[in-house]
């Protein structure tokens, strides 16, 4: 599939007035409007696109849905054909769901684990648009999307890489250095940064582990982590280099219970052209401080949906205006 990245993200918080606050003062983020059918959630901006991240109040925190971006309308309808051709159940977004995610299209389905995937193409934006939380330089997104994710796996399956590589058409990066059975992927035409998502095996457990965002200067990951220490703010790693990429980061826990690895790029991120290996995680620093699976990894009873744990079909909206 000729998919971008990550557009968005979508998650489910008991804790939605700490986001209000940490959202933009810790992190820099812009709340922008709530739509007018969800006025209790919380979305922000990290650029000009009308939002990144969503906030539905509820009694969990547990990651909703992700939302991967296609091209363009022609690449979507392909995509959405090679779903279907692998037997992947494909739900059409009706005009409502467009109108929340602010798209042109959108279907929803899910990944081996129980995972809510998003396919979209055409979010809106407007140039220039983006005002920080606080001062801020700003995040790096555009043509790589708004970020990565780790998301932990009960098993990890021959079935989650053949979705991920045959079907999703995802570039297998490597198992990294971390200690268990780990796989990182990257979008297709993501040639920019290592990878979009990672899976890692925890027995009996799911959840998301960590989110990764860039920004744009040293000066923006110096001044979060100064905020982040100065709120005395749970940490679970401290500033370091991993050994893949050229990239300078921080953990720190998110009020959802997951961390939040804060990047910025030493120099512009090169293609190894070969499986990466490295005989440890980090060149300097990274300290474990914290938990590696914090609040935000649980059973998949707690954080799955009844419905899909009870094996009903999804209902299908109606068909869309492209005939997909």
């Amino acid at each position: 599939m000729d998919i971008i990245g990550i557009g968005y993200l979508g998650f489910e918080t008991a804790r939605i007035e700490e986001w209000r606050d940490y959202g933009p003062h810790v992190m820099g983020f812009q709340i922008a409007p709530s739509p007018e059918s969800e006025p209790d959630a919380l979305y922000f901006r990290t650029d000009d696109r009308r939002h990144r991240l969503m906030f539905q109040p509820g009694t969990i925190d547990r990651l909703m849905f992700i939302g991967w971006e296609a091209k363009g309308r022609l690449e979507f309808v392909a995509g959405v054909e090679k779903l279907r051709a692998h037997g992947v159940e494909v739900t059409v977004g009706d005009q409502a769901l467009c109108d929340l995610r602010g798209v042109r299209e959108v279907v929803r389905f899910r990944d081996p684990v129980g995972y809510q995937y998003e396919l979209f193409y055409g979010q809106k934006w407007l140039p220039r648009s983006f005002v920080p939380g606080r001062p801020h330089g700003g995040f790096i997104t555009g043509k790589r999307g708004v970020g990565h994710v780790v998301l932990i796996t009960p098993e990890y399956t021959a079935e989650l890489d053949h979705f991920l590589t045959k079907i999703m058409g995802f570039q297998w990066y490597g198992a990294g250095a971390g200690k268990g059975r780990t796989g990182f992927f990257r979008a297709r035409l993501n040639t920019f940064t290592s990878h979009d998502i990672g899976y890692g095996q925890g027995p009996g457990r799911m959840g998301i582990q960590h989110m990764g965002m860039f920004v744009e200067s040293m000066r923006d990951l110096g001044e979060t982590y100064d905020i982040v220490q100065k709120r005395k703010i749970p940490m679970q790693m401290t500033l370091g280099q991993h050994v893949q990429d050229p990239h300078v980061s921080f953990y720190h826990f998110s009020p959802s219970g997951f961390a939040i690895e804060t990047i910025h790029e030493l120099a512009p991120w090169q293609e190894d052209g070969y499986e990466i290996n490295p005989e440890r995680l980090s060149l300097w620093g990274h300290e474990l401080v914290g938990p590696i699976l914090g609040p935000s990894v649980r059973t998949p009873a707690e954080l799955l949906d009844p419905e899909y744990l009870a094996g009903k079909p999804l209902t299908e909206a109606p068909a869309s205006k492209s005939g997909t």
